[in-house]
């Protein structure tokens, strides 16, 4: 890349407008061909747009966590109540069976 001083000279000594804004744009080309990334390069207004999108998304992930949530202490609650019928009914059907046991060694 021709350093500033030579841009500079260039600039200078052109002839015309024409001859001029040729010369920036060659050193534009050669500064894009050295530095290819520079167009890549995010403006404020983008990162600023983006960090808006980022933070509306992560609202609506969070509030589908919470509803996620909501419904899991449901699903358990009710895993909770159907577990405890189930051992409630296993312990009167075995005590059923133990009085059952008791009447029928009672009775010999």
């Amino acid at each position: 890349m021709t350093s500033v001083i030579q841009l500079y000279e260039e600039l200078s000594s052109a002839p015309d407008d024409k001859t001029r804004a040729r010369v920036i744009a060659e050193a534009f080309e050669r500064m894009e061909e050295r530095y290819p990334e520079v167009k890549d390069l995010a403006t404020q207004s983008a990162l600023t747009e983006t960090e808006l999108r980022l933070q509306k998304e992560i609202e609506i992930v969070r509030k589908e966590i919470v509803a996620m949530e909501g419904r899991l202490a449901k699903e358990l609650e009710q895993a909770r109540g159907s577990g405890l019928r189930w051992v409630v009914s296993l312990l009167a059907g075995q005590t059923v069976v133990i009085i059952a046991a008791l009447f029928a060694i009672a009775g010999n």
